[in-house]
């Protein structure tokens, strides 16, 4: 991983020659770790409110107050009105120390990639799946047509509000190569061909990190979302929202709206659940075969389950910041991908939070249970002890 941070690094510091000579001295922006761990790949936000604009041209580039030095930002969207309100990044900080980065501005573009690290999108050409990635891990979930091929009995749909795990072992983007592989050409992404495959199974499972409503001893869930909004893709973070048309869990009638991001160097997605009709909801991790070790933390928030998964092994979890797990369910059932372990989160302003992922063992990036347990572990100790931002 330092390695990768590393090589990271060095593509993405450029000098800021084209910005404008400072006639003040530059808003800075502070970080401070209070942890006694080195961190990184963490996002600090920034709203764009916050930096001042007075006179200045050009588009907003963020310095290393040592070396004068841009570092990788991105604006975003963060509520889905269209307007970029944020600017995010993410600096490298060592154990309890504090950092200074400047605001300065730049005539150049920015340098993109045409497909960035961080991608989603949604593809109409594969039925209509909603797709995302990073560096790390990718995803996909369902949409409206493919839902109603399975209920018009067509051949090639999917009935699932799950979430399935894409299993890449490459840190560049694979989803529109996939796709062309799978629909264009002879070859498949069911078969390895050295970048990873498609052999996580969902089904009407939760996959990874998909909801339901636990009403006495059953659990209800929603369909496949019948709309998508995309609201952001860079070098840092993708995210998007989709809706789910109301469904019913025993008489309660449940409305939802999911906001999912991905930020690069993160194996966890986050899930934003705007919900009403409950003020608690479950997220779980399918069980497959039943033939994993499951893991629970209750007082750090998450559940965990490492499986046999063909010729290596999964590692799926959960975490859910700000003490919203009020409990689990390790359910097992014979019925066909309805075995699953839960997480129940309790919501907040009709809203539940957690953060979804995996790892597999051939990526190289956790080769063993207790190596994923302790990214989870240091992954909520992060979220409980936040990067420190000061802008001044």
């Amino acid at each position: 991983m330092k390695a990768l941070q590393f090589l990271a690094s060095l593509s993405i510091l450029i000098a800021c020659s084209s910005c404008e000579e400072a006639k003040e001295p530059l808003q800075q922006i502070n970080i401070k770790n209070t942890l006694n761990s080195d961190r990184s790949f963490e996002t600090v936000s920034v709203d764009l409110l916050a930096i001042r604009k007075e006179g200045k041209k050009g588009r907003i580039a963020l310095l290393d107050a040592e070396t004068k030095a841009e570092i990788l930002s991105q604006q975003i969207d963060t509520n889905g009105d269209g307007t970029m309100d944020a600017i995010i990044f993410q600096p490298e900080i060592s154990a309890n120390s504090e950092r200074v980065f400047e605001v300065g501005f730049s005539e150049n573009s920015a340098n993109t990639d045409s497909i960035p690290a961080c991608y989603s999108r949604f593809v109409p050409e594969r039925t209509d799946d909603y797709a995302w990635e990073n560096n790390r891990v990718a995803f996909r979930t369902y949409g409206p047509v493919a839902q109603k091929m399975v209920e018009d009995g067509v051949k090639g749909g999917t009935l699932s509000s799950g979430i399935d795990a894409w299993l890449k072992r490459v840190d560049y983007p694979i989803i529109n190569k996939w796709y062309n592989k799978e629909l264009n050409t002879d070859g498949s992404y069911h078969k390895d061909d050295g970048e990873g495959l498609d052999n996580f199974h969902v089904g009407i499972s939760r996959g990874v990190g998909g909801i339901a409503k636990k009403v006495d001893t059953s659990y209800h869930i929603s369909k496949n979302f019948i709309s998508w909004k995309t609201l952001n893709t860079g070098p840092i973070r993708t995210s998007f929202i989709l809706t789910y048309a109301d469904w019913d869990a025993a008489g309660n009638n449940i409305s939802e709206e999911k906001m999912i991001s991905l930020d690069y160097g993160q194996n966890l997605s986050r899930f934003e659940i705007t919900l009403k009709g409950t003020d608690t909801i479950s997220a779980g991790l399918t069980l497959h075969k039943k033939e994993g070790e499951i893991g629970v933390d209750e007082p750090n928030g998450w559940i965990s389950y490492w499986e046999p998964h063909f010729d290596s092994e999964l590692g799926m979890g959960i975490i859910v910041p700000g003490n919203g797990l009020v409990g689990y369910d390790h359910y097992e059932t014979n019925r066909k991908d309805e075995s699953n372990l839960f997480a129940h989160i309790k919501t907040k302003d009709n809203k539940a939070v957690y953060y979804a992922g995996f790892s597999w063992k051939k990526s190289g990036q956790f080769t063993s249970k207790s190596e994923w347990e302790e990214y989870l572990n240091s992954f909520s100790e992060q979220l409980k002890n936040p990067l420190q931002v000061t802008v001044k």
